[in-house]
């Protein structure tokens, strides 16, 4: 096992630091209590900084919310959003029309292309006990060719994300979920057309990797080159090629080295994130991300002028209903419910 399999370690803040082509990751695990009438908590808002709330007070925040959690209408350009909602609900609706009610498993993959504004919101729906959420929103930079494609979402539900259990020699497991890429011959689910992500021999993987206690496992080699790294979110310690590291932290490694986890004496969780680099200049304000300042200028002017196709909701912080079920419906019309069996 080669010991330089670590390139770097750095600490996990509220954003996490990514690798070319991820512009970054961020990583939200709030407790909130008993939902209220408006689908916000029913619990005081006192004391919290409304309209920009990122300070965990009583196990949770309400972001840019007001009464619902999450985050009002935004626009984005020039990149793409990966969000993976391992618990709770997020309520999605964008100016072109699509909406959607995805979580506990669901991915959804949005390419903000030449411009859409949306809304992310987390309804607090059960009225009589908590409703924990835990997310991952990952940013995956577009290349300079696909900057101004059409926007598009889609829905990649968690009944169709494959999980392949690895055991070791003494009967331990490692689960991983392949929200990206392959792993040992299985294939994740297609995601949105124009991604860097679509094209194979990009390399792009997304991996929630469940380790059990003792558990051992060989991430597979990906060609020189790849940017790959590792977040260990939950738990204490394990060791990779022999060196140990301990929990909430980020490793990046060289992809085409062998590199072995062993995990210590409690379940760990990680998110690995890889893929070859875009390797073109980043130039990013607020919610747009292009190649120059003069583009990032041209896109504050679009957005003036056109607003992404403007906002037809009722309300900023759209949420679907009460009794609504997971769903997506997509700006061409077109509705999908999660399979239900597969």
């Amino acid at each position: 096992m080669d010991r330089n399999v670590v390139k770097a370690v750095k600490q996990l803040g509220f954003t996490w630091e990514t690798q070319d082509p991820f512009l970054f990751c961020v990583y939200h695990a709030d407790d909130y209590p008993e939902g209220n009438s408006d689908y916000g908590p029913d619990a005081s808002l006192e004391g919290r900084n409304i309209g920009n709330d990122f300070v965990v007070k009583d196990g949770w925040r309400m972001y840019h919310g007001a009464k619902v959690p999450g985050f009002p209408v935004h626009p984005h350009r020039g990149f793409e959003t990966v969000t993976i909602v391992r618990k709770g609900i997020v309520d999605h609706s964008d100016s072109l029309g699509g909406a959607g009610r995805y979580g506990h498993g669901d991915v959804q993959w949005m390419t903000a292309g030449k411009g859409i504004q949306h809304a992310e919101m987390f309804p607090l729906l059960n009225r009589e006990k908590k409703n924990p959420l835990q997310l991952f929103q990952i940013w995956l930079n577009l290349p300079r060719a696909d900057k101004f494609v059409e926007p598009h979402y889609v829905m990649l539900w968690g009944e169709q994300i494959p999980r392949v259990i690895a055991s070791d020699q003494s009967g331990h497991r490692t689960s991983i979920e392949i929200v990206a890429g392959f792993l040992g011959g299985v294939k994740a689910p297609d995601p949105a057309p124009r991604s860097w992500a679509a094209n194979g021999s990009n390399e792009v993987a997304i991996l929630v990797v469940e380790m059990d206690p003792y558990a051992k496992w060989n991430i597979p080699m990906a060609t020189e080159g790849v940017n790959r790294s590792l977040y260990f979110f939950e738990r204490d310690s394990v060791q990779l090629n022999g060196d140990s590291y301990n929990g909430h932290c980020a490793l990046e490694l060289e992809a085409h080295m062998d590199c072995q986890i062993e995990n210590g004496q409690v379940t760990s969780r990680f998110l690995i994130l890889q893929g070859v680099p875009i390797s073109e200049p980043v130039v990013s304000y607020g919610p747009f991300v292009m190649n120059t300042r003069e583009e990032i200028q041209q896109t504050y002017a679009d957005y003036q002028e056109t607003q992404f196709g403007g906002w037809s909701w009722s309300r900023q912080d759209q949420v679907h209903g009460l009794e609504q079920d997971r769903f997506a419906r997509y700006s061409d019309g077109r509705e999908e419910e999660p399979p239900s069996e597969m």
